[in-house]
């Protein structure tokens, strides 16, 4: 009963730690944003004014 207990904290602090590092290592990814001239889902306004 006890190697249950000492393998089920033991399996605990490993998830723990894996979650832990993982969102460590998530909020340190640097996250970039396209510019809108380069997104071709937005018309910018020159585009938009030349087809009126």
């Amino acid at each position: 009963m006890l190697a249950v207990l000492i393998i089920g904290i033991i399996i605990v602090l490993i998830v723990l730690f894996l979650a832990v590092s993982t969102t460590s290592k998530a909020y340190q990814y640097k996250h970039t944003v396209d510019e809108l001239e380069d997104n071709p889902f937005v018309k910018n306004d020159h585009e938009t004014k030349t087809e009126k």
